[in-house]
Order: structure tokens, then sequence, then C-alpha cells
């Protein structure tokens, strides 16, 4: 029996040393998973519960059509604190505001003191400040990992570009589109951690084109003495947005100056009655209603009236004027005579059929929509004949004028490189060809002989129409207060690219006369923008116009009907 038990013993003494050794494994195998998961981030619940998912958002990089980055992600760290585990709150505090002088003392000793789970102390620190916080040592204060959105070309492309906020999230701009645009679904999939994985967005805007609409605008805000100035270029033949330019603009690196009431942006969101540039709607209308020809002539010796109302020229010829005279001398009452021929109906019809009357939206959040008369009336067509009694976006009025350029396609404008074209066809032959080539001839006339000529810069075939439109102040037009606006299109007889640039209340200098209308200074300011930034894009000056640009006006003699 004795031998028995002896032998049961050694029978069982391996199984014992196996089990025994398993559960060692086992205890040893969940020690270093704990290590492993400590060291990989994991973090408590109430942490995990604390902290915004969308904290880990990476972002594409966003480049110009020449691939020049625009905006990208950075590894930042944000520094955190958990109360509960802190030992000693006051001297925590001290330490850290020592380190961090630019915190608040007080709000920092309070969320030491207040025994919660989990407090921000600093979003998006710098790697100093990183390394000076690690060094305190201090129980309870750790770091999470972050992506910082940096903008390495500061304002140039502010209004464009927009902003993001602390969590990485577009709050305006294409920041903001990029987000709706599914961004935000491939970070709740867990697919947006990192912008390496992400391709670049590629955009429509060229950063040379931008710094040198930037810089020529900022220099005629200082010029002038405006209170704001913008500009917008683009192409006609697809809707692509080369430039866009409002000042005052901000640093998308300092998002909160986005928020100031003069930083909006004044092409997409602003509206405004855009003057005597909306004279080439009215033009274009005539002319391709049948009612009127490159001959007609309209009776300008005298005012119109409509009760106490009276409408007259700026600087009236006081006499009959053929359709290019009317154009190029801006005659409010011929403009007038042609809108109220044609009728308040089919007024309408051809403004809503060139967008005029809905919100243009692209690819950027923020629009605004166009104040249209509620009420239309005879007076109504009279007035915005000429720019006056109705209020657009100034992008909306370019995508109207750029389809009186490119034969006739009302194109949406986009902010991306090669978006499809036909999805942004609104409508199609919305003028005929022969009134598409009257436009432009008028536009190079108005260059050659009109109000437009300080824009006529050599090398360059261009066309254009001004526009210089009174603000309403107290309910009543102010003539001291303008809005001065001109639009140029370059090569008149091909066109390519339609500029547009917009001062707010420019003062009159010595060197103007006293005028601070558009032929003054917005005209000149394109021009200078026209001639450092054609070349850049690859358009480079030639010394020998076109030869027969305009077949159809030679033909219907349309140079002899200027007097």
């Amino acid at each position: 029996m004795l031998r028995n038990l002896l032998i049961l013993r050694a029978d069982k003494g391996p199984a014992r040393v196996f089990l025994i050794g398993f559960l060692f494994t086992g205890l040893f195998i969940a020690m270093i998973g704990r290590l492993i998961w400590l060291g990989s981030g994991g973090q408590p619940q109430t942490l995990r519960m604390a902290v915004s998912p969308s904290i880990s958002i990476a972002r594409p990089d966003i480049v110009d059509r020449n691939g020049i980055l625009l905006a990208s992600d950075v590894k930042s760290f944000s520094v955190f604190a958990e109360p509960r585990k802190i030992l000693d709150p006051d001297e925590a505090a001290e330490l850290i505001s020592a380190v961090l002088p630019d915190l608040d003392a007080v709000q920092l000793r309070d969320k030491m003191r207040n025994g919660r789970g989990f407090a921000w102390i600093k979003r998006e620190i710098s790697p100093r400040e990183y390394q000076e916080v690690f060094r305190l040592g201090i129980p309870g204060i750790g770091f999470l990992p972050e992506n910082k959105r940096i903008y390495p070309n500061g304002p140039a492309a502010a209004h464009v570009l927009g902003a993001v906020n602390f969590d990485n999230e577009g709050i305006s701009g294409l920041e903001k589109y990029l987000d709706g645009a599914g961004l935000q679904d491939l970070n709740g999939a867990g697919f947006a951690t990192n912008s390496s994985v992400l391709a670049p967005v590629e955009l429509s805007i060229d950063l040379k084109a931008q710094q040198v609409l930037r810089d020529e605008l900022t220099k005629a805000v200082t010029k002038f003495a405006a209170k704001a100035a913008a500009g917008v270029v683009l192409d006609v033949s697809n809707g692509e947005i080369i430039a866009l330019v409002s000042l005052p603009d901000f640093d998308p690196n300092i998002p909160a100056d986005a928020l100031k009431p003069d930083r909006i942006n004044r092409i997409n969101v602003g509206v405004y009655e855009m003057g005597s540039t909306f004279k080439a709607l009215t033009t274009a209308m005539a002319l391709d209603s049948g009612r009127f020809t490159i001959h007609s002539q309209l009776d300008a010796t005298q005012s119109l009236r409509f009760g106490r109302f009276r409408i007259n020229d700026y600087r009236g010829q006081n006499r009959f004027l053929t359709v290019p005279e009317s154009f190029i001398h801006s005659s409010n009452i011929a403009m007038a005579k042609m809108a109220m021929t044609l009728g308040p109906e089919y007024h309408q019809a051809f403004l809503r059929k060139m967008g005029q009357f809905e919100r243009l939206r692209t690819e950027l959040p923020e629009s605004a929509a166009p104040l249209v008369p509620s009420k239309w009336g005879e007076i109504n067509t009279a007035t915005i004949a000429f720019g006056h009694g109705i209020a657009v976006a100034p992008l909306q009025a370019t995508m109207a004028v750029a389809a009186l350029l490119n034969g006739g396609k009302l194109i949406k404008p986009t902010f991306l490189k090669n978006s499809v074209l036909s999805d942004r066809i609104l409508a199609s032959d919305v003028i005929s060809p022969q009134t598409g080539e009257a436009m432009r001839f008028l536009m190079r006339l108005n260059a050659e002989k009109g109000s437009a000529a300080k824009a006529s810069i050599p090398g360059y075939f261009i066309g254009g129409k001004t526009g210089t439109a009174e603000k309403v102040v107290d309910g009543r037009y102010a003539s001291n207060k303008l809005l001065t606006a001109f639009m140029g299109v370059v090569p008149a007889d091909n066109p390519k690219y339609l500029f547009l640039t917009i001062l707010d209340e420019p003062q009159p200098l010595p060197e103007t006369y006293g005028f601070a209308t558009s032929g003054w200074n917005a005209v000149p300011v394109t021009g200078a923008i026209m001639e450092r930034m054609l070349p850049l894009l690859g358009h480079p000056p030639r010394f020998e116009n076109p030869v027969q640009p305009f077949p159809v006006m030679a033909r219907l003699g349309a140079w002899g009907t200027m007097q």
C-alpha cells in the first residue's frame, strides 16, 4: 500500500507542476497585456468618456492647382489632468503655471481641486511646453496626441480654406465642406486617423495668382483709403476660380479672427447693388431679344421721370445714343429704356435665367441669397437695368457675365480643380453666338474708348465694364459712399479669364481730380493685377492685335455706330 501510494504520488507530481506552470504563464501574459495596453495609450473609462471622439480626426492636405501646400496636419499634444489622482493640487497648479504662464492660475487651481475624473489643461501645446510639463513628473498629469492644422501661407487664401476648431473639425470654408463631403464619415468608421492615408485635395486656386491679387488689393485699400476690397479671377471656360480675396481677411492659424464682423467673404457672402456692371446683362438681354440691334438708337436727351423720382446719366451726352454708345457712356437712361421696352416680365425671366434670383451655392458653405424686389413694376425694371434695386453676391454677377463671354454657358463656379464640368452647367445657350460676340466687342470697345481705358495694359487685348453704385445709408442712397467695381475680360476676342475688382468707399485723390468712380480706382487696380498675374498663369503679352477679332460685328459695320 505504501508502495502504491508512492507510485501514485510519483504519477501526480508532473501534473501538478504543469498546472502551476500554466497558471504562472497565464498571469505573466495578463501582466504583459496590461503593460502593452497602458503603453499604447489605454486610458481609464472616465478619460475615454471625457475626451471627444473627434480628437483623433486627421485631415487631408489641401494643395493649390500646382501642388503647392495650402493646409496640412502636424502632430501635436494636449495636456490634461485627472484631478482625483493629484496628491497636492496647489503644488501641481503652481508648477504647471510656472511652465505655462499664459494659463489663468486661479482657474487652473480650481480644475486641480474639483475632484473630477478629467480636465483639459491646455490644448495643442508646443514641443517645448510638452518637454517642460513632462519633466515636472506630476502624478495625474498626462498627454494626448492630436492632429493640429497648419496653414503655411497664413492669410493668403483664408476665405477659401476657412478654418478648423481645436478638435480639427472644419468650421468654415473648404475645411467645413470636406467634413460634409465624407471626412466625418471616414472618421466615424475609424479610417481618418492618419492624414498620410488620405489623398490631397486639389483646389482650382493658384497660390501665385492669389498672392498677386491680395497684394494689389492691399495696396489699393491703402492708396484710396477704402473700407474694404475684394476680387475674384474666374476661368470662363470651365468656371474654375483661380483666385479669391476679400479684405480685411484673417490668418486661419488664428481662427478666432475670422469671427470679427468685418472679415466676411465679400465675394460669396456679401450682397451688393453691382451698379453699371449690370448693364452688360441689360445690353445682352436687349440684343438677344431681337428688338434691338447694334445700330438701334435710344433717346437720352432728357431724364426719365417716375413721379418725383428721376433717372439721369452721370455724365450725360444729352443726345440719341446707339447701343455701343449707350454701353461705353454707361447711360442709365438708355439702359432703362431698353429694359422698359421689353417689359418687367421679360426682364425678370432673363435675370432668372442668368442665375440672379436664387442663392448661388458652391463648395464654400458660406453664401447669401440675393435681395430681389417683392413687387416688380416698371420703375424696378428701369433701375435694375443700370444695377440699382437688386443686390446679389459678386460671384453670382461674375457667373452671369462669364456666360455672356464663353458662348452662352451658365456655369456654376467651383473651387476644385478638374471638377466635372457637365455637372455644373446650369443652362446652355442663354444668349445667341451673335449676342456673345457683340458683348465681347462692346467690352473691348469700352477698354479702347470708354471708362475701362485705364486697364488697357500693353500686350493684352482686354475688355471690360465699370460699375459705380451709391450705397444705401438709412434707407437713402448716399452720393459720398460708393461701391466701385470693374469686370475685365482677357483676351476679349477669345475670353479665358474674367477679373472682378471691388472697392468699398474709396476716397478721391488729387491725381483722380476729386473723382472716386470706378474708372479712377477699380479699373487701374485691375490693370495692375492683370499685368502681374497673367504671365504667371502662362499668358505672356502679345503685341500684335488679333486679325478680325469680331467678324460678325465687322460685317454689321459696328465700328460705324460710334460718333
